[in-house]
């Protein structure tokens, strides 16, 4: 198992949601935290920005980076990886987190809003990983980790939102490609995916509102899940579709009901989990 301290990750999204959650998770282990993110002011629906995120980060023992970064702006991209390798000397790992949704059917999806999801899951995803790759190749414990589903072929996941599905399904056909590519040159790239649905803003705002928040997990359990995975060796622990539960179990965490928003209640399946 690998030691956090002093290791730096690059996140995409990480300024609210899991992707904080998992920064945070990190930086209690003394990782420096590279918070990618658009958010600079708070957003009333949302909330949280980059700023808030790194107080955050350093209260709970980590270093942190605040750089502004839309990830559908290449530029954008190399500057965040150059600031960040300027302050920490390196990369060791990457988040692939940052996403964006709409679960509408092929005649509701407008042109504006299946370019934003591939944008930003599709194209983004591939473009930060990309230009992380040179310092991961310098890390003696590379791991890319994409926050997307196992592909699931079921046609039920495609009829009521196809453009969504396909955009997190390309998520996780990069973390497949990756872990072929990089097998050799010891990084490693999983994907990770809870099995409940997670209280986060988009839940609440998006998906289901206070009635589906109250059947989530919190995003603790996907940090956890992802500390996990992140200590592993990563020539051995690499190519995976992982759900949470599973990674979890793999630690020696078999009770969840400390990650549920409401403990012994209800909790709702999330999407692409039959």
């Amino acid at each position: 198992m690998h030691s956090f301290q002093n290791k730096t990750f690059f996140i995409s999204g990480a300024s609210r949601g899991i992707g904080k959650a998992i920064a945070l998770k990190l930086a209690s282990a003394g990782a420096n935290i590279i918070i990618a993110s658009k958010s600079t002011e708070e957003h009333p629906k949302l909330g949280g920005t980059i700023y808030t995120s790194a107080n955050e980060i350093e209260k709970a023992g980590g270093k942190a980076l605040a750089v502004q970064c839309d990830i559908r702006d290449e530029e954008m991209i190399v500057k965040a990886v150059q600031l960040g390798v300027q302050k920490f000397g390196g990369i060791d790992g990457v988040i692939n987190n940052a996403s964006a949704i709409s679960l509408t059917d092929t005649q509701n999806t407008e042109s504006k809003r299946f370019d934003l999801m591939h944008d930003i899951n599709v194209r983004g995803t591939f473009l930060v990983t990309k230009h992380c790759v040179p310092h991961l190749l310098k890390s003696d414990n590379a791991h890319i980790l994409t926050l997307s589903p196992p592909i699931n072929l079921n046609p039920k996941w495609f009829g009521p939102h196809v453009a969504y599905t396909i955009s997190k399904y390309n998520m996780s056909m990069l973390a497949m490609g990756w872990a072929e590519e990089f097998k050799e040159l010891g990084i490693a790239a999983n994907s990770l995916w809870p099995v409940t649905t997670i209280a986060t803003s988009a839940v609440n705002n998006l998906l289901g509102g206070e009635t589906l928040m109250k059947m989530s997990r919190t995003p603790e359990i996907l940090a956890d899940a992802a500390f996990y995975v992140l200590q592993q060796e990563a020539k051995n622990y690499t190519g995976h579709q992982l759900l949470d539960e599973n990674v979890l179990a793999q630690a020696g965490i078999t009770d969840f009901d400390k990650y549920a928003v409401t403990p012994g209640g209800k909790l709702y399946r999330d999407l692409f989990i039959d």
